[in-house]
């Protein structure tokens, strides 16, 4: 199994303090897109891998009732910690996945760009690590950078090939641009497929 070393998100992070500034466009949309892509207006508690220095982990923190994020990087995980200070229900834990995965018990799994940093067997893996400890009905958003990368081992196009081939999580909603790939999922059993948030919560017209 190959990844992208340790050692290298501590330099990159540990050369500067945002190596992917939060406060840059592509960033904010990135976020924001994913936020509004998620079928449920509030979550009891979500897992993030890979939080980096916490921009998202903020963000997720105004729709769940607890975010415990994990980050690799000692530098990142202090940074992250400094910036979701003061928030109720977040914990930031330096770790490394699907090794250190948070137990069960969740109803969200947030994967940004994360899952090129491993190959197909070790995405799997995470992947299986995720499913394992999601609530039936629970979410998987997962987005990720669509261009080449020299630190990435595979593509994000590969990386969300994978994830739809997943027989235990249905799709709800997708996204496609030249920059970045946003899939949006629930776990569910084999073979089904969407999610219509209008039938579900009674908008009126709307079929099942």
């Amino acid at each position: 199994m190959s990844a992208t070393p340790a050692e290298y998100f501590e330099a990159v992070y540990a050369a500067g303090p945002e190596p992917w500034p939060a406060g840059r466009w592509y960033e904010v949309r990135k976020r924001g897109l994913l936020l509004a892509a998620l079928p449920e207006p509030h979550y009891r508690r979500a897992v993030e891998p890979g939080c980096g220095a916490g921009a998202l982990t903020v963000a997720l923190a105004a729709r769940c009732d607890e975010v415990v994020a994990v980050e690799r990087s000692t530098v990142a995980a202090d940074a992250a910690r400094a910036a979701t200070r003061g928030l109720p229900g977040v914990e930031v834990r330096t770790g490394v996945v699907p090794q250190e995965w948070p137990a069960a018990d969740y109803d969200l799994v947030v994967l940004s760009e994360v899952g090129y940093y491993t190959d197909a067997a070790g995405w799997s893996a995470l992947l299986d690590a995720a499913v394992a400890g999601l609530a039936p009905g629970g979410t998987l958003a997962a987005v990720h950078w669509r261009h080449p990368a020299a630190d990435h081992v595979t593509s994000g196009d590969a990386v969300h090939a994978v994830l739809r081939e997943r027989r235990d999580l249905a799709l709800v909603s997708a996204l496609v641009e030249d920059d970045l790939r946003l899939d949006v999922l629930l776990r569910a059993p084999a073979g089904s497929r969407g999610l219509s948030v209008a039938v579900r919560t009674g908008v009126p017209g709307a079929v099942a």
